[in-house]
Parts: structure tokens; C-alpha cells; sequence
């Protein structure tokens, strides 16, 4: 891959890019100082907060159910997810320097993409053990057992790495010859395609080809089974116990809507209406502020979450 990646850049009698800069949000270095500190807290609560689920999900014996196997899993990819992008976009926040090598480029959109379509899937492995787990009760321990939540974790993370490899092999196998400036917080496919001295017409059917086999038919699969459980709340006799059902329900939809819609916008968007300052804007919701949010709305609000959390911290302070 190295070797492909490294022809890329020569091509014909044009001098090779050797490395991207990105351009600055703002000259205002009050709004960059602004923006630095906002997305450093929102990427200080994911780690901290995915790292809080990992580590009780894996002590409490209580939390060994197939959802907290996906939650695990999920919290291990949003902290790899976010650490590909958000620290260089921090230091290029406050520094003047704002360059990333070729390959740095090539990397960084390697483990975006594959952490980022794993992160599609396995979303909507888990919203089938939710409706496993609620329209199936009776079957759902022989329907989700330990084997199939292994299969369903791995054909995820595998899925991610051949679509990582694949797409990172065609984006930086084109010729890039200038200019090299990325208006962008980090290397996107978008920004990236339009820098390309060559037609990109294939790499455009690639990326929408991908797109919706991997970011719309995840969305669609996790509506469809969201209708199912919502059904299925519907027959719940207690008023109390519908109204919970719906508002987890309608904060697990709201998180993935915001995930999927906005990377939907992003990559199916015809190329004529591209925005660059538009893909900037939605870059954030998908890459800093969804992922903040997961924890959050999947895990800290549940309460036998909360409930292994006071035990976890119970046995910490009695030792």
C-alpha cells in the first residue's frame, strides 16, 4: 500500500505534492483560541467517558449482557475514531505551522475511514440486539449468544478495515500536483478529491458507492428496527414504563441521526453543490460532537450503568 501510495505522487512532468497544509478556520486568533478550547473539552469528555463504560463494562459481572459487549466495542472505536483527527486539529488551532506530510495525509484518512465505517455497522448491529432483545425476549439469549455477538463485533471491524484500505489506496493513487492547501480541519475525502490533477469521476462513483452501502444502509437498517421496537413499545401496558421506552429511544435516534445525516450530507452531495465551509461545519458533528455524545446518550444515562459505576467507585474507595 505504502508503495501505491508513494507513486501517487509523481505523475507526468508535474512536481509531486509531498505535503498538505490546512487552511485556518479564522484569522482571528481569539475565535481559533475559542474553538481550540471547545473541542478540546468535548474530545476530553469522549475519552474520559468511553473509558469509564470500558473499564466497567469489563470489572462489573453485572454488565456481561450482549449490549454491553457492543457498547464496549463501541467505546474502544470512539476513542481510536476521534484520536485520528482531533489532536492535529488542535495544534493546528493555535500553531502557524498547519502542514501534514503525504503520508501522515494517507494515514490519517486510513484510520478515520475505517473506524468510521466500522463505527456504521457496528451501530446497527446494535440497534438488532435492541430489537432482538425487545420483540424477541424469550429467543433474544439463544438469538444473541456469545459466538453471534463475536461474528456480528468482527464481520464490523473487518468490514472497516478492507473499506479503510481500499478507499485510502484510490484517494492517494492519484496524481497530486498542486495546489496542496486543504480547506478543511483534517484529511477528508471531499476537500482531498477536489486538490486531484487527474479526473476523479471514478473515485466519485467509489465514494458514493460506498456511501450507501455503508453509511445509508446501516441508517435505514437502524430505522427499521427502531420502528419495530417502537411497535413493539406501543404495546407496553404502563404509561410510565412507554414514556422511558420513547425517550431512550428518541435519544439513541437523535444521536444517530445527527451521525449518519451528517456524513450522508457530506458524501452524497453532488459535487456542483459542494460547500467547503458547509463540509467544515457538518465535519464537526460527525467527527467531535457525535461522538461525545454516544456515551453519553448510550451508556451513562442507563441505569445499570449508573448503578456499576456507584459499585465500581464503592470498591475503590473501601480499598
Amino acid at each position: 500500500m505504502e508503495r501505491k501510495l508513494m507513486q501517487g505522487m509523481a505523475s507526468g512532468n508535474h512536481t509531486a505534492v509531498t505535503q498538505f497544509f490546512f487552511v485556518a478556520l479564522s484569522n482571528i486568533l481569539g475565535l481559533r483560541v475559542s474553538l481550540f478550547f471547545l473541542v478540546l473539552v468535548f474530545y476530553l469528555i469522549t475519552l474520559v467517558s468511553n473509558i469509564i463504560i470500558i473499564t466497567i463494562t469489563v470489572v462489573d459481572p453485572a454488565l456481561r449482557s450482549p449490549m454491553y459487549f457492543f457498547l464496549r466495542n463501541l467505546s474502544s472505536l470512539e476513542i481510536g475514531y476521534t484520536s485520528s483527527t482531533i489532536p492535529k486539529m488542535l495544534v493546528n488551532f493555535l500553531s502557524e505551522d498547519t502542514s501534514i506530510s503525504f503520508l501522515g495525509c494517507a494515514t490519517q484518512m486510513y484510520f478515520f475511514s475505517f473506524l468510521g465505517i466500522t463505527e456504521c455497522c457496528l451501530l446497527a448491529a446494535m440497534a438488532y440486539d435492541r430489537y432482538v432483545a425487545i420483540c424477541y425476549p424469550l429467543r433474544y439469549t439463544a438469538m444473541m449468544s456469545r459466538g453471534v455477538c463475536f461474528q456480528l463485533s468482527a464481520v464490523c471491524w473487518l468490514i472497516g478495515v478492507l473499506v479503510g484500505v481500499g478507499q485510502t489506496t484510490f484517494i492517494f493513487t492519484l496524481p497530486y500536483c498542486g495546489p496542496n492547501r486543504i480547506n478543511h480541519f483534517f484529511c477528508d475525502l471531499p476537500p482531498l478529491l477536489k486538490l486531484a490533477c487527474a479526473d476523479t469521476y471514478r473515485n466519485e462513483v467509489a465514494v458514493y458507492t460506498i456511501t450507501v452501502t455503508f453509511i445509508v444502509v446501516p441508517f435505514l437498517l437502524i430505522l427499521v428496527s427502531y420502528i419495530h421496537i417502537l411497535h413493539a413499545i406501543l404495546s407496553i401496558p404502563s404509561a410510565a414504563g412507554r414514556s422511558k421506552a420513547f425517550s431512550t429511544c428518541s435519544s439513541h435516534l437523535i444521536v444517530v441521526t445527527l451521525f449518519f445525516g451528517s456524513g450522508i450530507v457530506t458524501y452524497l452531495r453532488p459535487k456542483s453543490s459542494y460547500s467547503l465551509n458547509t463540509d467544515k461545519l457538518l465535519s464537526l458533528f460527525y467527527s467531535v460532537v457525535s461522538p461525545m455524545l454516544n456515551p453519553l446518550i448510550y451508556s451513562l444515562r442507563n441505569k445499570e450503568v449508573k448503578e456499576a459505576l456507584r459499585r465500581v467507585m464503592a470498591r475503590k474507595i473501601f480499598i
